[in-house]
């Protein structure tokens, strides 16, 4: 009886809590995690809403050497296409890179994108579409936001890697999503993606140990339930950046582990293969010792995570002093 009249007490609180608006998890009231940079930040800006779902982003202003109309990087988090968020800009190396940014004069922008959960019907191509849609809406905003949009860098990990990579190489008008932002324009200078896969036609890429019993496992957030084959040929193509190189492409630098397991560091040395056949500007930066995100495998990593971090940002800084 006791047992009883516990758990109905528990039960009438909680209608309580719920009756006042008050949160009644741990998990509901978590607080939100942003960048902390003492200095100006304007998050949560919704930059569309598609399907009854808003989706935002947070910008970050430099904390050093603030222009007028700011030089700007675009961050794309990663996850594989169905999990993380803009918030993954305050954790780990992301962090730093974003940090030094900020001390550099660079604007930083964390992008939330639909996730391809299961039943959501949302794919990959969703995924790219927001990301540029976001970039779109910091150029239409540009002035009263204090951007430049001839200006623009892209940078991501792992699945957002593959986005900031698609974002640097296709033109501004590619992939279009909303109408209201068709038709903003801007200049991408150049990009840096962290462990990024660059061809899902090329299974292979994706097979570390060329084990004759792979199976692809991203294959299924670019089809969904497509079957035929030529769609697939096609879709697998849209989505890859590889395809979209060219001479006159912005400046693009790889980093990668050699030995990532989740995409594999064979994405880099194509990418860089692909691009010398095309004479576009791609560096490669491959790490010693590292798994996905960094991780340490069997000895320390080489170089460290403070010279990633360092190299990515002296990458972004060169570019913009070599296109001022």
């Amino acid at each position: 009886m006791k047992y009883l009249t516990r758990i109905l007490a528990v039960f009438v609180a909680s209608c309580f809590l719920l009756a006042q608006g008050e949160p009644v998890s741990r998990a509901e009231s978590k607080p939100r995690r942003y960048l902390e940079t003492g200095g100006e930040r304007k998050l949560d800006l919704v930059y569309k809403k598609v399907l009854q779902k808003e989706l935002a982003l947070d910008l970050y202003y430099p904390i050093a050497n603030r222009e007028s109309s700011s030089p700007v990087v675009i961050y794309t988090h990663g996850g594989g296409w169905a999990a993380g968020s803009k918030l993954n800009i305050s954790r780990g190396a992301h962090s730093k890179v974003a940090l030094k940014l900020l001390e550099a004069g660079f604007c930083v922008a964390s992008v939330d994108y639909r996730l391809c959960k299961k039943g959501t019907g949302v794919m990959m191509r969703d995924c790219v579409i927001d990301s540029k849609d976001a970039v779109r809406y910091l150029a239409k905003h540009a002035e009263s936001l204090g951007l430049d949009p001839q200006r623009f860098f892209a940078f991501g990990d792992s699945a957002g890697g593959q986005i900031a990579q698609m974002i640097l190489l296709t033109d501004s008008g590619a992939l279009p999503g909303d109408p209201q932002l068709v038709e903003a324009t801007y200049r991408m200078v150049a990009g840096v993606s962290f462990y990024g896969p660059c061809d899902f036609e090329k299974e292979e890429l994706f097979n570390h140990d060329d084990r004759p019993d792979f199976r692809d496992r991203f294959g299924p957030r670019i089809l969904g339930s497509q079957t035929d084959a030529a769609d697939k040929l096609r879709l697998y193509r849209e989505m890859s950046p590889v395809r979209y190189l060219e001479k006159d492409s912005a400046p693009l630098l790889m980093i990668q582990g050699d030995q990532d397991t989740t995409i594999p560091v064979k994405h880099a040395r194509y990418m860089k293969e692909k691009a010398d056949e095309v004479q576009a500007p791609v560096e490669v930066l491959i790490i010693e010792n590292a798994g996905h995100n960094w991780r340490r495998v069997n000895a320390p990593i080489k170089p460290t995570t403070e010279q990633i971090v360092e190299q990515t940002v002296q990458f972004f800084t060169r570019q913009l002093e070599e296109k001022e």
